[in-house]
């Protein structure tokens, strides 16, 4: 049984472009062993992941997220059985977050910022999906 795993965090210190790297290139190892899939969105205060993949694995990967300690105010947006992967195409792919249009978060948030924390995990990720899109993804295809 596939499910998706959609939630939001902050970083318990100021994000660097080494420390987001680290991620990635974990995601990236571990992942496909353990048939992980997924989009990671970073800002400069907030995570929003994407985890797509068997049930079990995908609770043990979110559980261990929310026991590091990098993390905090981890908050689940979604949570749900799925019929295919939708980020299936990626161990782990960033969204470009340049490519952020404001319009594009009024699409789906009550202002032109990207805040997870006070939307529907559904509008989080309708977002996420036009991001898919539009291109805005840093990287390569996995």
């Amino acid at each position: 049984m596939l499910v998706r795993c959609l939630y939001a965090s902050r970083p318990v210190e100021p994000l660097t472009s080494a420390f987001v790297d680290t991620i990635l290139a974990q995601s990236r190892r571990n992942n496909p062993d353990i048939g992980v899939t997924g989009l990671l969105c970073v800002s400069d205060d907030l995570f929003i992941q994407v985890l797509e993949g068997g049930r079990d694995e995908v609770c043990d990967l979110f559980n261990a997220i929310v026991r590091d300690a990098r993390h905090q105010q981890v908050r689940l947006l979604v949570f749900e059985e799925i019929d295919e992967r939708q980020f299936g195409n990626w161990t782990m792919a960033q969204v470009n977050m340049t490519k952020l249009n404001p319009s594009l978060l009024l699409k789906y948030f009550k202002r032109a910022k990207l805040d997870p924390f006070d939307c529907s995990g559904k509008a989080t990720l309708a977002l996420l999906t036009d991001l898919v899109a539009s291109g805005a993804l840093v990287g390569h295809r996995d």
